[in-house]
């Protein structure tokens, strides 16, 4: 899959359930899931919330942390934005492609402006203590791609379906300079 520059693109993985976190990390212990996250950020500037960012291992150049902390450390390539515009606005001008991946408050503040929505429904459901926001509706969105592959979960050994899907919205919201 390639992604355009100047797009904004969202990117999330869903337990059937609604679920996309618990304490920090995913529900669910698939390698192949996020495998292929890592490799679709890969080179992107990335918009992410301070508590999402609380939980990164590695900071990728061009990192993008909405947050109204002034406290707040930042690693090298970090940068703060005080509103997810701003925050996007700052990594459209990187001239990378630009990635929102979360959480739940930046999905739902993002998602006017997203152009595609990269979205891997996992077919089962699980605990957890952060869904995805019941506010962001692909409803009148485009299904342009939609991949099914069966992994192994590794908590629990089961096979559990994952849908890959791209989502295209024909008229995102413009940004203001």
């Amino acid at each position: 899959m390639v992604v355009h520059r100047n797009l904004i693109s969202g990117i999330a993985a869903v337990s059937s359930n609604g679920m996309l976190g618990a304490n920090g990390w995913l529900p669910w212990d698939i390698p192949e899931d996020v495998a292929y996250f890592e490799k679709m950020i890969e080179g992107a500037a990335l918009v992410v919330g301070r508590l999402t960012y609380a939980t990164m291992t590695s900071f990728p150049e061009d990192t993008f942390v909405v947050s109204s902390r002034k406290d707040l450390t930042l690693h090298p390539g970090t940068f703060c934005s005080d509103s997810v515009e701003s925050a996007l606005l700052t990594a459209q001008a990187t001239g990378k492609p630009v990635f929102v991946i979360g959480g739940a408050g930046i999905y739902e503040a993002a998602w006017p402006y997203c152009d595609q929505f990269f979205l891997t429904r996992i077919g089962r459901s699980f605990a957890g203590d952060t869904r995805f926001p019941e506010s962001v509706s692909f409803e009148h969105w485009t299904v342009q791609q939609d991949e099914e592959r069966t992994f192994r979960e590794r908590t629990t050994g089961e096979s559990i379906v994952c849908r890959f899907q791209l989502y295209v919205q024909n008229s995102p919201k413009k940004l203001k300079i």
